[in-house]
């Protein structure tokens, strides 16, 4: 079985045809025109070493394959070179693209974080604008004191004349819970009136220190990216507390004093408390921090809008009381402790003119025998009023000695009995001191008092005085003018006839 020609044996034996063709037509032409010579015999072709020419053959034929491959190979490369190019012009492109949002997110933290540090500075300013207005409100509270309350001096009046001292207590008191201060500085007030002494018992809730703001402002801190207040010393925070104290008792005795026509009230008895929480025990304490007794001539005498006024010194002219450590809630001790809604003023009317002659003491009415033993206090100097008929713990009159040393509160109660007075009565009146924060108490009587009482006295003489019925018999006369009778049916012990006729 002869062996199957490869693909270049083929295509080189056919190249090789193609050529003796060729050439045997050319050789053909050209001797027909150049050599018209006769006709020769044709002599045989000339045949070439087959395996010469067919090596030959397979030689050109392979050059013409490598050619080829060489082409396709160069344009395999064009292809693959342009593929390469195309990659790495996508590539670039992509990696454009990343560097652009890279950039574009790295552009949009960046105005973000600006944008952020603009807010938090603003909010830091307006942070500070806020305290600075509390501050402002604060320092204010003199300053900006309501106007025109003489306007309603003819209200007051109607009130006195319809509703007596309560009406005008009730009309003050209003006054007082509407007045425009800053919030949170004045939660209460009650008042109460004393027409006969021209007195205006005035108690005014007072803010805690938390009122204040305890920052002085806010600053942006770039490095921890937030807001942070910049706090108040202590010692100036307590100073701008006591400052705030002291201008709010003197916008509530302005207040008073301006609401009240001067025939009316000549006095003003001011006490300041506090609502807290004793934290010793848990439970609500009401602490006294400021308290003062100021005539209406002496206050009259303020310039309260001067701006160089210090409010606290003021105070302290007008003779006031002041906790030396109010943020503490430091109580002391009021001038004239009272309670308006205990201890509510009713009229009173004189009873020293109606006594004709020889007045009976134990013949007298209870109520006006009390009125008489007011009326006696005042003479020596006090100013007394009288307590409500009703949960008055024993007590008849409050009275009221101011001089230079300061102030004596002293609380009264009167006994119009013809027999002894039992030492249970003393003991309850030392009671009821500790109760009222009293400094004296007096006990008055038509009778006598027992050894014991008088033991009783001794030992608490700086606080207890006792008056029997001969003392308040010879003290009406020193004091009043009056003559008055005790018809007792028989002496007491250690007493002459003079004593009671």
């Amino acid at each position: 079985m002869a062996r199957r020609k490869t693909v270049p044996e083929l295509l080189a034996e056919a190249l090789l045809a193609k050529q003796q063709a060729k050439l045997a037509q050319a050789r053909a032409g050209q001797a027909a025109v150049s050599n018209p010579a006769p006709v020769r015999r044709p002599r045989k072709p000339h045949r070439p070493d087959p395996a010469a020419e067919h090596a030959r053959l397979l030689a050109a034929g392979e050059k013409l394959l490598a050619r080829e491959d060489a082409t396709k190979a160069k344009e395999a490369a064009r292809i693959e070179a342009d593929l390469a190019k195309r990659r790495a012009a996508r590539e670039r492109e992509a990696q454009q693209r990343q560097r652009e949002q890279e950039r574009a997110v790295r552009e949009r933290e960046r105005f973000e974080r600006d944008a952020l540090k603009q807010r938090l500075k603003e909010e830091a300013e307006q942070r500070c604008r806020e305290v600075a207005a509390v501050l402002d409100e604060l320092e204010s509270v003199l300053r900006d004191r309501p106007d025109g309350l003489e306007d309603w001096h003819p209200l007051v009046e109607r009130a006195l004349a319809h509703g007596g001292a309560s009406g005008v207590a009730d009309v003050v008191e209003d006054l007082l819970r509407r007045s425009p201060v800053p919030a949170g500085c004045r939660e209460d007030a009650a008042v109460g009136y004393v027409p006969e002494a021209g007195q205006l018992l005035v108690d005014v809730a007072l803010p805690s220190q938390d009122v204040v703001p305890a920052v002085a402002g806010y600053r942006f801190v770039a490095q921890r990216g937030e807001v942070v207040p910049q706090q108040v010393k202590e010692a100036d925070l307590q100073e701008t507390y006591r400052r705030l104290l002291a201008r709010l008792a003197l916008r509530a005795l302005d207040e008073a004093f301006s609401v009240t026509p001067t025939g009316l009230v000549g006095t003003v008895v001011l006490n300041g408390h506090v609502a807290t929480t004793d934290p010793a025990t848990g439970r609500a304490v009401l602490p006294c921090v400021v308290s003062m007794m100021v005539e209406r001539a002496d206050f009259a005498e303020l310039i309260l809008d001067e701006p160089r006024l210090d409010p606290q010194r003021c105070l302290r002219n007008l003779g006031a009381v002041i906790s030396r450590h109010p943020h503490d809630l430091e109580p002391v001790s009021p001038i004239v402790d009272f309670d308006p809604a205990r201890f509510k003023i009713a009229a009173d009317t004189a009873v020293v003119g109606p006594l004709d002659g020889r007045p009976d003491l134990l013949q007298m009415d209870p109520f006006a025998f009390e009125r008489l033993v007011r009326e006696l206090f005042t003479a020596m100097g006090y100013e007394t009023w009288r307590t409500q008929n009703s949960r008055d713990d024993g007590l008849d009159a409050v009275a009221v000695r101011r001089d230079p040393v300061g102030v004596t509160v002293i609380a009264v109660q009167a006994k119009r009995t013809k027999n002894v007075v039992s030492p249970e009565v003393v003991r309850a009146l030392l009671g009821t001191l500790q109760d009222k924060q009293a400094a004296r108490g007096v006990l008055v009587t038509t009778s006598w008092y027992g050894k014991t009482s008088w033991e009783t006295a001794h030992r608490n003489g700086q606080r207890l005085d006792l008056i029997d019925g001969r003392n308040l018999k010879a003290l009406l006369l020193e004091h009043l003018g009056v003559d008055a009778l005790i018809s007792l049916s028989k002496l007491p012990p250690g007493w002459q006839p003079g004593d009671v006729d």
